[in-house]
């Protein structure tokens, strides 16, 4: 097999075919620029998904009227009692006023007052199981509402729903990209395939000789 042969009859060949060879040639190459764009977003919409499921929190609200023996009672029953706990956070009214304040200062100076409640922020071992956690502390009534498990907690709330928006949006991502990307590959072979047959029907008088004579199919 001699290397200059086969470079001056691909040579030849894209020549005689040019429309079709620069058509392929082309294709694949917008082929790999999309192959190269996609593995990187798959990686970092993959990252950003994970990192979002493991800020997964379930937020426990206290009552206004909470006394300080009332949060204490509701730390140990989260943190102790409840399964699938990994961390638990308190954060006082005091200080989620500061941290809103800091952020929206304008909205916190027509209110006057601090409207927040104590809160726990529960993070889970697993963020499959936040539902779970959320069931222990908003048991389902017979009548088929929630109640607490302690009078001093108010309400128990996560952020599920913004985070399966996220989760869905970069799973459409992934899968449009995905689905460019084997279109074009696929176009491609298409492509890559009729420039050859092409070619053979181009000069398939030389190859019916060359056959003749005892080249093989290769």
């Amino acid at each position: 097999m001699r290397v200059g042969f086969f470079t001056r009859e691909a040579t030849r060949s894209l020549k005689r075919n040019a429309a079709p060879s620069f058509a392929a040639v082309a294709t694949v190459l917008v082929t790999i620029l999309v192959l190269g764009v996609f593995i990187p977003i798959v990686q970092a919409t993959t990252q950003a998904t994970n990192d979002v499921r493991g800020r997964l929190l379930l937020n426990v609200y206290m009552r206004t009227e909470a006394t300080d023996k009332d949060v204490e009672r509701v730390r140990r029953l989260v943190a102790e009692q409840t399964p699938n706990v990994k961390s638990v956070q308190y954060v006082s009214k005091q200080d989620a006023y500061r941290e809103q304040k800091r952020r929206n200062p304008r909205a916190y100076e027509i209110l006057g007052r601090n409207p927040l409640p104590d809160t726990f922020r529960i993070t889970p071992r697993d963020p499959s199981k936040i539902d779970q956690i959320r069931d222990a502390l908003t048991p389902l009534t017979p009548s088929g509402g929630r109640t607490t498990i302690d009078p001093a907690i108010d309400e128990v709330r996560n952020r599920r729903d913004d985070t399966d928006k996220i989760i869905r949006g970069t799973n459409v991502i992934k899968l449009t990209m995905g689905l460019l990307a084997g279109l074009l590959i696929a176009a491609s072979v298409l492509l890559i395939a009729n420039t050859i047959r092409l070619s053979v029907f181009s000069r398939r008088r030389e190859i019916e000789v060359m056959k003749l004579v005892g080249a093989t199919d290769w």
